[in-house]
């Protein structure tokens, strides 16, 4: 069997099971079967498939028929130009993540503080661009940091990031002149309405607070004037109906210059504030 032949089988079963973008899945799970950059899976079509690439196409196959995530399968994604360590202990880094990504290195910083980093995703990068900054994250899983550390040791910022245990501001100390977070935003009553992928494979703790979804930026925004610089920047990742009710909580504690920045797809996705002091 040649690679290709192993790929155009590959998309026919998770098309079958209507797997979503079920081309984009074989191609990534082949490339990761045969151990290499999914860039370079084209040049190697015509070779023939070894058994243990079979024997490993076969398992990423298994696995992503009950809909576990392709980065989970893979163990990396791609997040800002770099590749994460995605286990099933952290969110899977996602695109949309970028936008704040963005926002943040458009201003200067040399401290930041990240909650809830899980995979780090966030912290690390901004990290990575910006050489003289260091970092705090924070999780309350210890699962979780145990995979951003192996991030920081990846992205080669190791020295400059500090991660703890932490139930939001229990266990940090200082200020910084940013803060951010992607906290858990999905309602209890949405959970149901996930995909498999996000529903029965990614850590509850990081999707929902339960309840109306608002409960971590209600801590957040109590906690994070005692920790923000004068002159600090807070960003936070929101769903996309919760723009005016977390800028009412951040401006209700003394946050000030508001605003709302929209994803790709058009959402109110990060909500940015600044403390004045």
């Amino acid at each position: 069997m040649t690679a290709a032949e192993a790929l155009r089988a590959a998309i026919a079963r998770l098309r079958e099971a209507r797997i979503p973008d079920p081309a984009r899945d074989a191609r990534l799970l082949l490339a990761h079967a045969l151990g290499l950059g999914v860039d370079r899976l084209t040049l190697h079509l015509h070779d023939a498939m070894p058994e243990t690439a079979q024997t490993r196409l076969e398992s990423a196959l298994t696995a992503r028929l009950t809909r576990q995530p392709v980065s989970q399968i893979t163990g990396a994604r791609a997040f800002w130009g770099r590749s994460f360590s995605v286990t099933p202990a952290v969110l899977d880094p996602r695109p949309e993540t970028e936008t704040l990504i963005a926002e943040a290195l458009r201003h200067p910083f040399s401290r930041v503080l990240d909650l809830g980093t899980g995979s780090g995703a966030i912290l690390l990068t901004l990290l990575a661009e910006r050489p003289l900054a260091r970092g705090l994250g924070v999780d309350l899983s210890p699962d979780a940091l145990a995979v951003a550390a192996r991030n920081a040791d990846r992205l080669g910022v190791t020295d400059r990031t500090r991660l703890e245990v932490s139930d939001w501001f229990g266990a940090v100390q200082g200020q910084f002149d940013l803060i951010v977070s992607n906290p858990p935003y999905i309602a209890a009553g949405e959970m149901a309405l996930l995909s498999p992928e996000v529903r029965l494979h990614e850590p509850h703790l990081a999707l929902t607070p339960g309840g109306d979804g608002l409960g971590a930026y209600r801590r957040i925004a109590a906690g994070a004037p005692g920790f923000a610089m004068p002159g600090a920047r807070l960003m936070l990742e929101i769903g996309p109906t919760q723009a005016a009710s977390v800028g009412d909580m951040l401006t209700r504690v003394g946050f000030s210059d508001i605003a709302t920045l929209v994803d790709f797809d058009g959402r109110d996705r990060v909500v940015t504030a600044m403390w004045r002091g």
